[in-house]
């Protein structure tokens, strides 16, 4: 299956047209005539797909939706689909991380081109977050002395001065490094500051003057 489709649209002919050209391609399609009703669905439920939008609808707006998802932390991505296309909220939908914004009518082509760069974007986004938390998981594993030294070590601290800062012996701290590259799994300096990036472990201004 090339993913799932959630269609958000109050044209009903839309929804149903939208539907049946996207099941033909293959996609798995929901339809919903509400933003609200979008949001009910996706309470406590992430799954890789995209949403087609449409910005002007009863209750909250394509674009009011899609603040409200960016607060939710939702890594769908959104293709605006619309009647009403202006340059305002054009600009305003891209700069808030919309994948696309297409006019309607659009062809299946267009549509279609649309929604598989946003399935790739949204593929990526998804293991991203995944190794996200994996690393975060791996991170709660280390005792607080341990955390101490994997702070320092990927800042480029080495033992002697490390183990000054935390008033112990060289040797107990190359236990402890050995213990963070362990359990952190990996098996060289390099991927331990890797992984501290990935984390946001690493502020500029905090590991500038090391």
């Amino acid at each position: 299956m090339p993913g799932l489709v959630l269609v958000v649209d109050d044209d009903a002919s839309f929804r149903t047209a939208v539907e049946r050209r996207l099941k033909l391609a293959g996609y798995e399609v929901e339809t919903y005539s509400s933003s609200q009703q979008l949001l009910d669905r996706l309470a406590g439920v992430e799954e890789p797909g995209c949403i087609l939008l449409d910005v002007k609808m009863p209750g909250l707006s394509g674009p009011e939706l899609q603040s409200r998802l960016v607060e939710l932390g939702s890594l769908l991505p959104i293709i605006f689909v619309t009647g009403h296309a202006d340059t305002p909220t054009t600009v305003r939908a891209i700069k808030a991380g919309a994948e696309d914004f297409l006019t309607k009518p659009v062809s299946s082509e267009q549509l279609i081109d649309a929604i598989e760069r946003a399935m790739v974007r949204c593929e990526f986004a998804c293991r991203q977050r995944s190794k996200f938390n994996s690393l975060h998981a791996l991170v709660a594993t280390l005792t607080p002395r341990e955390r101490q030294v994997f702070d320092l070590v990927v800042r480029g601290k080495i033992n002697k001065q490390i183990a000054h800062e935390l008033g112990a012996t060289e040797r107990t701290v190359k236990a402890h490094r050995h213990q963070v590259m362990e359990k952190m799994r990996v098996h060289s300096l390099a991927e331990l500051v890797s992984n501290a990036e990935r984390l946001g472990m690493l502020d500029p201004d905090l590991s500038s003057g090391s």
